[in-house]
């Protein structure tokens, strides 16, 4: 388990300010749900972490250290173009593993894990719905051995009777692993149903984060009262398995 802390960090492109000086962690095997409209630079500070984009200023730690791109892995949001269509999915799974791991063996396991029948380890990406390929993209993202996941908006490209299953995993793998997860999302409901804590973001700021229970009873930024009173009061079959 890792901490994983953004210290000071803005993102410009060009004249755009898309992150704007900010410090948010992501305290070691907890989940911080960071929530906020789409361009409001939450997608942005998830692929500085993972040093898909650079900072402008600030930095990106793991537990006080810079280089860490290793710990920290991602899962993005579209099913359908996170995985090579070419590739079978066992492969896809292996790519990711550190080298001198039985990648056989373990591609069973973390599909496993995920939920999935292992005997579809050579089945292409094409054979899968929209929920199982999400699965697989989880455990490839766990085949790095992370200590930090980053989940991307991974349930708004699936359809509402999977969503609940997706983040019923993610909720179960996250207690089970230990892992320090950044959860993002726009929609409130969701990030409420897998969170210890919760950030909101507006216009590349971070304009409320507490604990989720304080977030989410007594909201004190307009904003988050907002998104509080836009979302669902129960997400549909979030206990559906």
């Amino acid at each position: 388990m890792s901490e994983l802390r953004f210290d000071a960090v803005s993102v410009r492109y060009g004249h755009h300010l898309a992150v704007d000086d900010v410090s948010l962690t992501v305290p070691s095997g907890q989940v911080v749900g960071l929530v906020g409209e789409s361009g409001s630079g939450k997608s942005t500070l998830a692929a500085t972490a993972v040093g898909l984009v650079p900072a402008t200023a600030g930095r990106v730690l793991v537990d006080g250290a810079e280089n860490h791109l290793r710990k920290v892995q991602m899962v993005f949001q579209d099913p359908y173009s996170s995985l090579d269509p070419r590739m079978s999915i066992g492969g896809s799974i292996a790519e990711a593993m550190p080298r001198g791991t039985d990648r056989r063996a373990e591609v069973a396991r973390l599909l496993e894990l995920v939920n999935l029948d292992p005997g579809r380890a050579t089945a292409l990406p094409s054979r899968l719905s929209g929920g199982q390929r999400q699965r697989v993209a989880l455990a490839r993202a766990l085949a790095g051995r992370p200590e930090v996941v980053i989940a991307d908006e991974i349930t708004s490209a699936l359809d509402v009777s999977v969503q609940g299953a997706v983040l019923n995993l993610v909720r179960d793998l996250q207690r089970q692993l230990g892992l320090s997860m950044l959860f993002i999302s726009h929609n409130l409901a969701v990030v409420r149903y897998v969170s210890d804590r919760i950030a909101v973001m507006k216009s590349g700021r971070i304009v409320e984060e507490g604990p989720a229970e304080r977030v989410l009873a007594a909201p004190e930024h307009p904003y988050t009262r907002e998104l509080l009173a836009a979302a669902p009061r129960r997400h549909t079959r979030l206990e559906a398995s």
